[in-house]
């Protein structure tokens, strides 16, 4: 079975990873992958991986930038011949299908996530796009079908864990941290979305003295690293990074305070990892955390933020309690084989059981 993935990037995010995961551990289940993307590093190590990738422009929301990313898109079909394609949220939704038609391959989408604003939109789009939509967590799911989307299909996120090449002391080290200073770690893109200002105000009311590193680039960061100028060195930009197995053997837990998700990549890596999560009630984000592998906490609250991290930030024995529950939640829940299971039965139902 050849896939075809669209995604507009495969550098750091949540959904690029879970595009790379599932490109490599396709080959178990019988497909042929293939990525179609404004490139990154992810996109350079599937190439390395013997996987066949395909320029295409970012759209960046024009109708220029679309007709562009879709004439791309087209190339990349003909060349690689998929039997379907899967695109990854709603913009690589509508450039796949403007690029198939008038010829299609069956198209699905994968639905990572957009503002509660912004779900009657997507649902207008996908359900001209789309086959099928696939939604990675219940919440999501719902607020698809509330939004109009006919029976959108849930399959949760996996995580792909990677073993750290490096331990904690190296680590610590090499970003001259101590080894008994607490240190959280925040995954994310420095965009609105992802709220770092309500990080920031939250670092401000901490207990004790602890660093913050902020692993992720973007538009805020110039804005970003003026606020943090006051913390005097314990908040720490470590711009896009490639080694996020290892900076998450060497934090103490992660912490996340979007005003929206779908079912973030970030947390489930950090469960991965043995490390607790704080993280704003988003998304799917209540639903892997209601074992009992972090806090739950308020959108847009920084007192609440502040008031989890300094639980489990300073007290050791919190911090080992729920990175215990973290890893038995993934173990139990997120596994890649039953991911990969069901989209691989879903794939292969969507071309009629013929292959």
């Amino acid at each position: 079975m050849r896939v075809l993935h669209v995604i507009s990037e495969m550098g750091a995010g949540g959904a690029e990873t879970l595009v790379a995961g599932m490109a490599v551990r396709g080959q178990e289940y019988g497909w042929v992958s293939a990525v179609a993307s404004g490139g990154g590093f992810r996109a350079d190590g599937l190439a390395v991986a013997g996987v066949e990738t395909f320029p295409v422009p970012l759209a960046r929301r024009s109708k220029l930038g679309v007709l562009r990313a879709a004439a791309a898109v087209r190339t990349a079909s003909a060349r690689f011949r998929p039997d379907l394609v899967l695109a990854h949220n709603v913009g690589a939704s509508l450039v796949s299908r403007l690029a198939l038609l008038p010829k299609r391959a069956p198209l699905l989408t994968v639905f990572h996530g957009v503002a509660d604003k912004d779900f009657p939109a997507a649902a207008r789009i996908l359900r001209y796009t789309s086959d099928r939509v696939v939604a990675v967590s219940p919440a999501t799911a719902a607020r698809l079908a509330e939004a109009g989307v006919d029976t959108p299909v849930e399959i949760r996120n996996a995580v792909f864990a990677q073993p750290p090449v490096f331990g904690r002391a190296e680590t610590r080290a090499a970003l001259g941290v101590a080894d008994d200073v607490p240190v959280a770690l925040c995954l994310a893109r420095l965009e609105p979305q992802k709220r770092h200002d309500v990080l920031l105000d939250s670092w401000a009311r901490l207990d004790g003295d602890a660093v913050l590193w902020l692993a992720g680039d973007g538009s805020l960061r110039a804005e970003l690293e003026r606020r943090a100028e006051a913390f005097d060195g314990r908040v720490r930009f470590l711009g896009t990074r490639q080694d996020v197995a290892d900076l998450l053997a060497a934090a103490d837990l992660t912490v996340l305070t979007s005003d929206w998700e779908g079912l973030p990549l970030a947390v489930l890596e950090s469960m991965a990892a043995a490390r607790p999560v704080v993280a704003t009630d988003v998304g799917g984000v209540r639903g892997v955390l209601s074992g009992g592998g972090g806090r739950v906490v308020p959108p847009d609250d920084p007192v609440a933020v502040a008031e989890a991290l300094n639980e489990l930030l300073f007290d050791p024995a919190a911090r080992a309690l729920a990175a215990a529950e973290a890893l038995r939640t993934i173990e139990r829940e997120y596994d890649p084989h039953p991911f990969m299971k069901a989209y691989d039965e879903l794939l292969r139902t969507s071309l009629g059981g013929t292959r």
